[in-house]
């Protein structure tokens, strides 16, 4: 896959050992990608993003929204770990 980067290939693999999927804030500050890197994944098709909406008390509703890997962010990370594009 042309520009794979090593951190994109590092991005998607963090997205699949977080099979729930993490938020954008996460993978920013907490892991040091950046956003249109991130973003770049999602257009892509190799990450996408999910919406979850979850009722708190006193009627309060929060919408969370993670990033998650998809299946073809999957097959990407296996092609370039089995040495199909470096």
């Amino acid at each position: 896959m042309p520009g794979f980067s090593r951190e994109r290939r590092r991005a998607l693999k963090v997205l699949a050992d977080a099979p729930r999927g993490l938020s954008k804030e996460m993978l920013v500050v907490g892991r040091g990608f950046s956003a249109e890197m991130i973003a770049d994944l999602v257009i892509d098709g190799l990450a996408t993003v999910v919406t979850e909406t979850k009722s708190a008390p006193r009627g309060v509703t929060i919408t969370v929204e993670r990033i998650r890997i998809t299946d073809d962010g999957k097959k990407a990370i296996e092609g370039v770990d089995r040495g199909a594009d470096s």
